[in-house]
């Protein structure tokens, strides 16, 4: 336990972020005194397509990247007393565990004391009543592919505290990897919920990674940002009390201002007196902005309320095949050729086929799977239009007859299409519900009393 104040470092948002931001953000914390290091790298289907690999190789199922992220990182944190904390176990988190420590001898350093969580994992036949039960009709027939509760912070404060130097997890909720390593260190009481409630929204300012920091804030003539290019991954300051400060890597491009810290604080909150997590519920409606100069904002005003009895839970199934076909029309009448393509496509197929159709160049964001947008809008007379038409549908025959159709678009269509790309993939659903949160065993257990 300690009153000083915590140093956090996020250096990943999701899976696939830049590889090389970590280096900064390991500088300034060993600048600072050390602290910890944490990587987010899951998003709601990432578990899925992680279940999917581990189960075509035992071995797999972790963050594809995770080399990349921990190598070049791992010498200087176990130098300078930086833990690490992160849910890139995915799905297969004692897997990963072991690809550290093996990198650890490859680099010929002391392989750290790695712990790993578990129990977010409702994969089991012994779960399938559980889920039956809140999720009733809607579960029958799916093929499951993963089921996975969001766990809290606990487990990852237990293992610091007991000393692991890197905490590996699958799903834990975004903002308990920041609120984990903090209830370690200051050894807050569980149900101190003011305290929990700011740490949490700490972390709910550093999981979206640069988005803090400029990146996906940036709007030129807007919103602009200095050599976003460039832009450091950000670094929560957590005091005694919970109170937080945000800032950004040392040297690096980017900012921290208090827009940013807006945008990322209102981030996938639907009721800021009521933010979910399995820790606490966040209470942010009276929270304050305040610039510190230097990159640095406080935020204050933020407090707790009584964590949920329950712990949400994804399912993902298999939804049948996702077929894309693309083609496209330049110069004169290009955006009527390219809806008359559409409509040519719509009848071969059949009014009753389902069929997105997407303007590139002129409408596609707006549209709708129906294809209702693109036939109620009038022609901007774009003259540089890609066509995207798409479908889904549980027959792979029948998905595979987009791409047959918008192949033949080259000499069965309007004039001059050209550029075809198709594509057919297998396709996830998800949906949600909640469980008692009595009924997932979770845990966690240093690497060598995991047997191989």
């Amino acid at each position: 336990m300690s009153q000083s104040p915590l140093l956090i470092g996020c250096a990943s948002g999701f899976s696939g972020d830049r590889s090389d931001g970590a280096a900064a953000v390991v500088r300034t914390l060993a600048a600072k005194g050390g602290g910890t290091l944490i990587f987010e790298t899951l998003a709601e289907r990432t578990l899925a397509l992680a279940q999917l690999a581990r189960n075509d190789d035992p071995s797999r199922g972790y963050e594809p990247l995770l080399d990349e992220l921990v190598g070049p990182i791992l010498g200087d944190c176990l130098r300078h007393g930086i833990n690490i904390v992160s849910n890139f176990g995915a799905a297969n988190p004692p897997a990963a565990a072991r690809r550290i420590a093996e990198l650890a001898r490859e680099q010929g350093l002391p392989v750290p004391r790695i712990a790993v969580v578990y129990g977010d994992a409702l994969n089991g036949a012994e779960h399938r009543d559980l889920l039956a039960q809140r999720l009733g009709a809607a579960l029958d027939g799916l093929d499951i592919v993963s089921a996975t509760a969001y766990l809290g912070a606990t487990e990852i404060a237990e293992a610091l505290s007991a000393g692991a130097q890197i905490v590996v997890a699958g799903r834990v909720a975004d903002p308990s990897l920041t609120l984990g390593p903090a209830l370690a260190h200051f050894g807050w009481d569980p149900a101190d919920w003011p305290r929990l409630g700011r740490a949490t929204m700490a972390g709910h300012m550093l999981e979206c990674g640069l988005q803090v920091t400029g990146g996906y804030f940036c709007v030129p003539g807007l919103k602009d940002v200095p050599d976003v290019h460039a832009a450091g991954f950000p670094i929560a300051e957590i005091q005694a009390d919970g109170e937080f400060v945000i800032g950004k890597a040392d040297g690096t491009g980017g900012a921290v201002d208090a827009r940013t810290v807006k945008e990322q604080l209102l981030y996938e909150v639907h009721d800021p007196a009521r933010y979910l997590t399995p820790d606490v519920v966040a209470d942010l409606s009276q929270a304050r902005v305040v610039e510190l100069g230097g990159n640095r904002v406080a935020v204050h005003g933020i407090t707790g309320h009584a964590r949920p009895d329950e712990l949400k839970v994804n399912v993902c199934y298999r939804g049948g095949w996702l077929a894309e076909a693309e083609i496209s029309y330049a110069g004169v009448q290009a955006e009527a050729r390219a809806r008359l393509a559409a409509d040519i496509v719509q009848k071969r197929l059949g009014a009753d086929y389902k069929l997105r159709a997407d303007l590139i160049g002129a409408i596609s964001i707006l549209g709708d799977d129906a294809g209702e947008m693109r036939r109620a809008l009038p022609d901007s007379h774009a003259r540089d239009v890609r066509l995207r038409l798409a479908t889904e549908n549980a027959d792979r025959a029948q998905a595979e007859r987009v791409l047959r159709e918008v192949t033949a678009l080259y000499t069965c269509g309007p004039a001059g299409g050209g550029g075809v790309r198709t594509a057919l993939r297998p396709r996830l659903n998800m949906m949600s519900c909640t469980i008692p949160r009595e009924a997932v065993k979770s845990g966690w257990n240093f690497l060598e009393e995991i047997a191989p």
